[in-house]
């Protein structure tokens, strides 16, 4: 016997009642250059303009509301999180007057962890990753008698986050195709419910980063990946190892497609959403978006897709390395090193050459007395800005019709 799940449509619209004042509707509208790109109508939901940067205020908000019209109030609250958990809790528990204690792992980006002590929040960092700050979250809650939010296993959680989906729905109603970052599954499963409640057939995607994706066989077999205790990924908001089991519930019956992608991809992803929407994206938010540059999800052109940018408190070192490796892998950044007479004036012609295809130089390097570059020979190592891997082709030719020796530093 199928089990019933204990929210309905209903209670989404109750939570999105409860939570009205504490967060904002976000902006979602239609690309057109990549819905041209894409081949299909792709709207954007711009989570990463919610209030705290991210969707997580919407349940963190929620289930605070909830427990402050309880019969015993809590006297605190404790949360473990990456960083927008965190955010979402530390800025719901002041607008309900509690005192907030937030636990994040030491490798927490600092935007995230500054922002939380803005917000008045105790922050404590502590572990490796989520999981550890996770147990120990839940020991000070016990030693100081704080209550303990989960990010994402709890129904007044997934609630709180389903008043997301049910914007999407009002905003495209003719949408068929909703595509989810997918961590612990808080968003994924409360946007699944507000959309086949209404819709059944709208099809549910969920994007997991490559390197840390428990969920990547379990709509196969019921089965959850274990994960390297040092996976890394820049998506550091769904770098989640224990799922949870209210989001199996809900994505085991209404999600109908996992997929994953890599870092590469994912700093691509940043890159093309700061270019086409003047808007930052961290990671783990742009992972759909990913998806649909790397061809993961398949797609008609009768499909009316909402792509979710779920969160945009990225560090701004990351965005730096981000930009860089998406203009490398676009075509658009080149760095090679070339070998040249140590004269005057070779270094000059070198420049000309440059400039005359057309390419910007952003930097230059001389090395000279090194053991693989020839005595009375200098290598020149020159990063530049081209148009795509085409225009490096012409370039590499050049240089070598010229007679020189080119290494291409970044590959083509």
């Amino acid at each position: 016997m199928t089990r019933t799940l204990p929210l309905d449509l209903a209670a989404l619209e109750l939570a999105r009642e409860r939570i009205a004042d504490a967060v904002i509707r976000t902006a979602q509208w239609q690309n057109d250059p990549l819905s041209e790109e894409f081949g299909v109508p792709l709207q954007l939901k711009l989570e990463n303009l919610q209030r705290t940067g991210s969707f997580k205020i919407r349940g963190a908000t929620h289930k605070i509301g909830r427990l402050m019209a309880g019969d015993h109030p809590p006297g605190g609250v404790i949360a473990a999180s990456a960083g927008n958990h965190a955010q979402g809790v530390a800025r719901a528990a002041i607008l309900a007057g509690l005192h907030a204690v937030v636990v994040m792992p030491v490798s927490a980006p600092l935007t995230k962890i500054q922002s939380c002590r803005k917000m008045g929040a105790d922050v404590r960092l502590f572990g490796d990753n989520l999981e550890q700050a996770a147990d120990e979250a839940r020991r000070i809650a016990a030693a100081d008698k704080l209550e303990f939010l989960h990010p994402y296993d709890d129904w007044d959680v997934i609630a709180g986050q389903g008043s997301c989906g049910l914007e999407m729905l009002e905003d495209a109603p003719d949408m068929t195709v909703a595509i989810v970052p997918l961590g612990g599954g808080g968003l994924i499963s409360g946007i699944a419910l507000a959309l086949k409640l209404q819709n059944p057939a709208i099809r549910i995607i969920g994007v997991q980063t490559e390197t840390v994706a428990p969920y990547r066989r379990f709509l196969i077999d019921g089965s959850l990946e274990e994960v390297s205790p040092a996976a890394h990924t820049i998506a550091d908001g769904i770098k989640v190892k224990r799922p949870g089991q209210c989001n199996r519930q809900v994505i085991a019956r209404h999600v109908d497609q996992i997929v994953t992608v890599d870092d590469n991809a994912i700093a691509e992803a940043i890159v093309t959403l700061l270019e086409r929407t003047r808007t930052i994206g961290e990671g783990a938010g742009v992972v759909g978006l990913a998806a649909l540059m790397q061809k993961k999800i398949r797609l008609n052109a009768a499909d009316r897709v909402v792509c979710v940018i779920s969160g945009g408190n990225v560090d701004m070192t990351l965005v730096g390395r981000s930009i860089d490796y998406g203009l490398a892998s676009s075509g658009r950044l080149m760095s090679v090193a070339v070998t040249i007479a140590d004269t005057p004036g070779r270094l000059m012609a070198l420049i000309k050459s440059v400039a005359e295809l057309g390419m910007n130089i952003r930097h230059v390097e001389h090395r000279r007395g090194e053991l693989h570059v020839p005595v009375g020979m200098t290598e020149v190592i020159l990063q530049m800005e081209t148009r795509d891997f085409e225009h490096q082709r012409e370039l590499l030719a050049h240089l070598a019709g010229e007679g020189m020796t080119v290494r291409n530093l970044l590959g083509l």
